[in-house]
């Protein structure tokens, strides 16, 4: 099964808050979605699929997000949790992680988690997907 970028920011576009996410992760898995990986110093994404089916999306911020040095996983945590009640807009919260060392993160549809890196690729935070219904 492949997907297109149509298909994706199709799904991504019915996003309004964190709180729509799981069921988000939910739909593009079922489009054969198996992880994907977003940039954010530029907003750019790799989508990943079987058989070594990819999707590049290009960034779309006005200008790049500084990510700090510095890391602070309890700010992380924090940003995450403030999104995921939809305390925050995708931008903010962007702007948030990368302030406290978050150069990226990975979503794994297969087991419903993401991972937050930092810029030498190393875990800040790791979070479960939950189930769409568990919302």
């Amino acid at each position: 099964m492949t997907f297109s970028l149509e298909q994706l920011k199709a799904a991504h576009a019915k996003v309004k808050t964190g709180a729509d996410f799981p069921k988000y992760i939910q739909e593009i898995k079922s489009l054969g979605l198996l992880t994907y990986e977003y940039d954010v110093r530029t907003g750019a994404t790799i989508y990943f699929g079987t058989n070594g089916h990819t999707v590049n999306a290009v960034g779309w911020y006005s200008e790049p997000i500084t990510v700090q040095a510095e890391k602070n996983a309890a700010v992380v945590a924090d940003a995450i949790r403030r999104h995921q009640q939809g305390g925050s807009n995708f931008l903010t919260f962007c702007r948030e992680v990368a302030a406290a060392g978050v150069a990226s993160w990975q979503i794994d549809t297969r087991n419903m988690l993401c991972r937050y890196l930092d810029l030498n690729g190393n875990e800040l935070v790791t979070e479960p997907i939950p189930d769409e219904a568990a919302c």
